[in-house]
């Protein structure tokens, strides 16, 4: 049976030309994705959402950057701070995976109202959880640095930068939920520039306030967190009033109207999104049970981690450009009753990411040593960023593959096979086997390297398997 050209994945009309995809990913698209070529769909949403991803990673290479010229210790600062602001990471992707999902299908369904009420609901969630979040971190900085198993002396220097940083979640939070409900709206160039806009100002403010440069006071680790709040924050303001004032072209539009409290909605949108937040909960947190695992070598093996988990995690924001892209689709396409298409829409985004995170596992696996050299010339981190790195990069192609199987689910309103996922492959597999090989079998921090790279490797291929079986296409949001 033949395909005609509305239902082609590899389809393209006269609009899409390079020059016209440019304009759409660049200045924003009215292009209706539940028609047309599902690959200039993906490329006119992925490459500003990997923009995006990749801006959103730019804070931590920065701050990163910019801490390894005062030593170790601040290095393992902003190390042991990430790892815990992982857990707000995950609270923010978690209600920004209920907003895209949401929107996204009342796209599909072109209701476009009932998009904008949803998304101020999301709103309301993302102030609460914000807010406690704030006031832990204020509060319990030092006794969660201790926790983790900080030296003494990192903890002295790292209070500080906690406290701003953890204390500030409301930026963090916002950052990710409002272009969270762009990119559900297919409006993913808007969600770009808000991160471009927000790291500008985090590159410049940057060195000023961590080594006193101009008429600015030398901070160290502590301007680093400033700056990076700084930054997110007029994001955060450049966001909302892009969604509340601007003229959106009609995909989404939050007006006086919209903002009435709908209990009902509020808490089916709590449902959703409590259980997306637990899932990237126990995801995240694992790599805090890591990171207790890799303080036994002291400050320098978690320098050496830090330092290559921030490359890592770059290009995995990267990557998770075509993922996210894929979730807005499958949504859209879903609300639209078009299943089959949301299916090959996945399995086409899986094979591009799977391929593009492949070479470049690859370049680190081959060229560790330059890559890691750019952040530090001492020896003894030198030796565990270079593994960290290249151990990991062998399981770079099942990342890709694994990132846009789990974030179809998402997109589709499933949270809750992804949270069974990441329950049994990451606490129950990932960090036994972690600690079995770096101090059962004397492996050392490689030990934990290998166990991330063998723990995604199956995520990804059990994360495939459930795909095929198809129980996504009937989940309601």
């Amino acid at each position: 049976m033949s395909m005609n050209s509305a239902e082609s994945p590899v389809a393209t009309t006269e609009k899409d030309t390079f020059r016209s995809l440019m304009r759409e990913i660049f200045s924003g698209t009215d292009r209706d994705f539940t028609q047309g070529s599902i690959i200039a769909g993906l490329i006119i949403l992925a490459v500003p959402m990997t923009f995006e991803m990749a801006m959103e990673g730019v804070f931590a290479i920065f701050d990163t950057f910019f801490v390894a010229k005062l030593g170790a210790e601040a290095v393992a600062v902003v190390g042991f701070t990430e790892s815990v602001l992982a857990l707000v990471y995950a609270v923010a992707v978690g209600l920004s995976i209920g907003a895209t999902a949401t929107v996204a299908r009342r796209i599909g369904e072109k209701d476009h109202e009932e998009a904008a009420r949803s998304a101020v609901h999301m709103i309301y969630l993302g102030l609460i959880v914000s807010v406690i979040m704030g006031l832990i971190g204020l509060i319990f900085a030092p006794d969660i640095l201790r926790l983790l198993g900080a030296e003494e002396a990192v903890v002295t220097l790292g209070t500080p930068f906690m406290q701003i940083m953890f204390g500030t979640s409301l930026v963090i939070v916002f950052l990710f939920l409002l272009n969270a409900i762009f990119r559900g709206a297919g409006d993913a160039a808007i969600a770009m520039r808000v991160l471009i806009f927000a790291n500008a100002i985090n590159l410049v403010l940057d060195p000023l306030l961590i080594f006193g440069l101009l008429y600015f006071p030398e901070m160290g680790v502590t301007g680093a967190a400033v700056s990076t709040v700084i930054g997110r924050g007029a994001g955060v303001v450049y966001a909302a009033w892009a969604l509340f004032f601007r003229d959106n072209g009609g995909r989404i539009e939050i007006r006086k109207r919209h903002w009435k409290l709908d209990l009902t909605l509020l808490w089916s949108l709590v449902r959703l999104s409590s259980v997306a937040v637990l899932q990237f909960l126990i995801s995240t947190a694992s790599w805090s049970g890591l990171v207790v695992i890799l303080a036994a070598f002291g400050s320098v093996a978690m320098a050496g981690y830090q330092i290559g988990m921030r490359v890592i995690v770059f290009i995995i924001l990267l990557a998770a450009g075509i993922a996210n892209a894929t979730a807005t689709l499958v949504g859209q396409n879903l609300g639209a009753g078009q299943p089959e298409r949301a299916e090959r829409t996945v399995w086409i985004a899986g094979a591009i990411n799977a391929v593009f995170l492949g070479f470049i596992g690859m370049f680190f696996v081959i060229f560790a040593d330059p890559v890691v050299r750019i952040f530090t010339a001492d020896p003894e981190i030198l030796i565990h960023g270079k593994d960290c790195l290249r151990i990991i990069g062998y399981g770079y192609a099942f990342y890709g593959l694994g990132m846009v199987m789990e974030s179809s689910f998402n997109g589709a309103g499933d949270t809750l096979t992804p949270t069974y996922l990441n329950l049994f492959i990451f606490w129950l597999f990932e960090i036994p086997l972690a600690y079995l090989l770096a101090h059962t079998f004397g492996w050392g921090p490689s030990g934990v390297f290998w166990a991330i790279t063998v723990a995604f490797s199956v995520l990804a291929v059990v994360a495939a398997f459930l795909f095929r079986r198809g129980k996504w296409k009937t989940q309601t949001v």
